[in-house]
């Protein structure tokens, strides 16, 4: 299974210059947060693949114009041909927002997932938009990343942790891949394709 993970800017050749081409071997995609709504809702149309999405810290609007045809897997586990993909969006509180948490606040949010965990006995995928602490994180409390998510991650060993949030063109101290024990570790700033 091939899996298409966007984040933070929009692809020009998607958007711009279109091609049904691009997607002929892509079997899902996943927003990883701070995309247009209208993006998201084009490519599902366009290409009727699946579009699952969390918010990211500037996603506000998604509150009242959510991407149309897409699936928000915000709080919980959603399957796709057995792969189970766990989504929590949002990064670091910095400032009045609604998609921004304290790091307890991030850890409760987790913690409401105790029966969800159990149900689905884990998960494959673990889709944010903030990183974890210490992978592919910043030092400004922004774009610090979450450290509960290494306890999450340490705990069901996913296959792939998939995040946003921190730009590549930020500069080239920014990885796009990594490795958490046995989990790759993706940043999906603009594209990237996964097999699974």
């Amino acid at each position: 299974m091939k899996i298409l993970c966007i984040a933070d800017e929009e692809y020009k050749t998607y958007w711009d210059f279109f091609s049904k081409d691009d997607f002929k071997d892509i079997d899902l995609i996943i927003s990883c947060g701070d995309l247009k709504a209208s993006y998201l809702s084009f490519l599902t149309t366009m290409t009727s693949i699946p579009v699952l999405y969390i918010r990211g810290n500037h996603d506000d609007s998604y509150k009242t114009d959510p991407p149309q045809g897409c699936i928000c897997i915000e709080d919980d586990i959603f399957s796709f041909q057995g792969v189970r993909i766990l989504g929590l969006g949002g990064s670091q509180r910095y400032k009045q927002g609604i998609n921004q948490y304290t790091e307890r606040e991030m850890r409760k949010r987790i913690t409401k997932l105790k029966f969800k965990l159990w149900f689905h006995r884990g998960f494959d995928i673990l889709v944010t938009h903030s990183p974890a602490r210490g992978f592919h994180d910043g030092t400004d409390l922004c774009h610090q990343g979450f450290q509960v998510f290494l306890t999450l991650i340490d705990k069901y060993r996913p296959k792939y942790f998939v995040h946003g949030h921190v730009h590549l063109s930020y500069g080239r101290q920014f990885q796009r891949e990594d490795m958490i024990g046995d989990t790759k570790v993706i940043n999906a700033y603009e594209k990237y394709i996964i097999e699974i």
